[in-house]
């Protein structure tokens, strides 16, 4: 399953989400189940950012979503926005080569 978070930051905490991920990017890609995250900026507007995850199956995504570790950094995280997140859930019909 791919999971796709748009955030859209405050200017001023552009950096701290930055440096917040940073710190915690490793926890999250060794989190049970994820097999893959990237950070994205947008190319347009540099305070809006998507992260892009893999999960094996959508219960290890509720499983991280319901640990401390998600928990701790969205409480510092949510208090930065712009405007709420949005997030999409989709599975990958067709590889190409």
């Amino acid at each position: 399953m791919i999971r796709v978070v748009r955030m859209h930051f405050k200017q001023e905490h552009i950096e701290d989400f930055k440096q917040l991920f940073e710190s915690r990017k490793e926890l999250i890609r060794n989190f049970e189940g994820c097999t893959y995250l990237e950070l994205w900026q947008d190319e347009a507007d540099a305070s809006i950012f998507y992260t892009y995850s893999i999960w094996k199956q959508p219960s290890d995504l509720e499983s991280y979503r319901m640990s401390d570790l998600f928990q701790d950094t969205w409480s510092c995280v949510k208090k930065w926005f712009h405007d709420s997140p949005k997030a999409f859930s989709a599975n990958k019909l067709i590889q190409l080569p």
